[in-house]
C-alpha cells in the first residue's frame, strides 16, 4: 500500500523546520496538523551514502492550497500536481508566492487547503536547499564544521563525526568543494557557499529535493555542477521541485513547469509552457487568467 502524508490545516501556525535545512516525512498522517517534521540526521539507522537511493520520489499534491497574510493574499487556491522522480520547475515573478508555497510545504506557512505527499513505500527525507545562507561572516566556522552541524547530533566543534566523514566528503567532492573543506564559510564567494548547500541538502540522501533558486549565485563552472547533479537525481528517481528564474535553463532541464502568481497560470511541459503569451500573462502584474 502506498504510504501518504497528508497536510491539511484551515488556519493554525505550523511550526518551523528549525535549524536544520532538512525535513524528515514521518508516518501516516493526520488531517489537521502539519506532519511534516524537522529531521535529525543523527537520529537515522544509518547513511548508507549519497548514491543509496533505491525507491523513487513521492508524487506532491497541492489542491487549492491558499495562504492569506493580513489582508494580503499570497497564494490563491493553487492546485498542480508534482510526478514521481520529476524535475518540477516553478517560475513566476518575485513576490508571486513560490518561496511561500515551499515554506508551506515544509511546514514554515499556515494554509488552507489540501497538501499530500504520496511516497513509493515508506516516508523518506525531504533535502532543501536555500536560496541564500544568512550568517555572520567573521565567525571562525569551516565548511566541514557547517557540513558536521547539518548533519550530525554530536556537537560541531568536536569534529566530524565517523558515522558521518564518508557522506559529507562524498557529498563536497560531487560539488567540487573537497578541497576547501578547511575554509572558513565567510571567507568563501557567493558561488562556493552556494555548492556548500546544495551538499548539505544531500545528506542523509533525500528522496524528495525542495530547490530554491539554487543557480542564483553559481559561476559557469558552478552551474555545470548543478546541471549534473540534476541530472543524476533524475537517474536516482528524487522528485525536485525547484524555484528558477533562469528559464533557459528551465526550458532545457525540467520536465515540468508551473507559473505561479498567486495562482497556477499555467502547468505543461518547457515547450508549452514557456511561450511569449504565456510568460506575458505570468509576469503581468495584474494577471489576467490561467492559461
Amino acid at each position: 500500500m502506498t504510504a501518504k502524508e497528508i497536510i491539511d490545516t484551515p488556519d493554525s501556525p505550523n511550526p518551523p523546520v528549525g535549524a536544520s535545512l532538512r525535513a524528515m516525512a514521518v508516518g501516516q498522517s493526520t488531517s489537521s496538523s502539519n506532519d511534516t517534521q524537522p529531521s535529525r540526521a543523527g537520529s537515522l539507522p544509518q547513511v548508507a551514502g549519497i548514491e543509496s537511493v533505491t525507491s523513487a520520489g513521492p508524487t506532491l499534491d497541492f489542491a487549492q492550497v491558499s495562504l492569506t497574510l493580513g489582508r494580503t493574499t499570497i497564494l490563491d487556491n493553487v492546485t498542480f500536481q508534482v510526478q514521481p522522480g520529476s524535475v518540477h520547475a516553478l517560475v513566476g515573478p518575485n513576490g508571486g508566492g513560490k518561496s511561500s508555497l515551499i515554506k508551506t510545504l515544509l511546514g514554515q506557512m499556515p494554509h488552507q487547503g489540501r497538501l499530500s505527499l504520496q511516497w513509493p513505500g515508506a516516508p523518506g527525507t525531504i533535502g532543501y536547499v536555500p536560496q541564500a545562507l544568512e550568517f555572520d561572516r567573521g565567525l571562525p566556522m569551516t565548511v566541514d564544521d557547517f557540513m558536521a552541524a547539518m548533519s550530525q547530533r554530536r556537537p560541531a566543534f568536536l569534529g566530524l563525526s565517523k558515522h558521518y566523514a564518508a557522506a559529507i566528503g562524498e557529498a563536497l567532492e560531487r560539488v567540487g568543494m573537497q578541497d576547501k573543506r578547511k575554509r572558513r564559510m565567510g571567507a568563501l564567494s557567493g558561488g562556493e557557499r552556494q555548492r556548500v548547500l546544495l551538499a548539505q541538502g544531500l545528506i542523509p540522501a533525500p528522496q524528495l529535493l525542495v530547490l530554491d533558486e539554487p543557480m542564483s549565485a553559481l559561476d559557469e563552472a558552478g552551474i555545470q555542477v548543478f546541471e549534473r547533479l540534476l541530472g543524476d537525481w533524475r537517474q536516482s528517481g528524487i522528485t525536485v521541485l525547484w524555484i528558477e528564474h533562469d528559464l533557459e535553463a528551465v526550458g532545457r532541464l525540467a520536465d515540468r513547469v508551473t507559473g505561479l502568481n498567486r495562482r497556477v497560470l499555467f502547468d505543461a511541459t518547457p515547450k508549452q509552457a514557456l511561450t511569449p503569451e504565456r510568460l506575458l500573462t505570468l509576469f503581468s502584474t495584474h494577471p489576467r487568467s490561467a492559461a
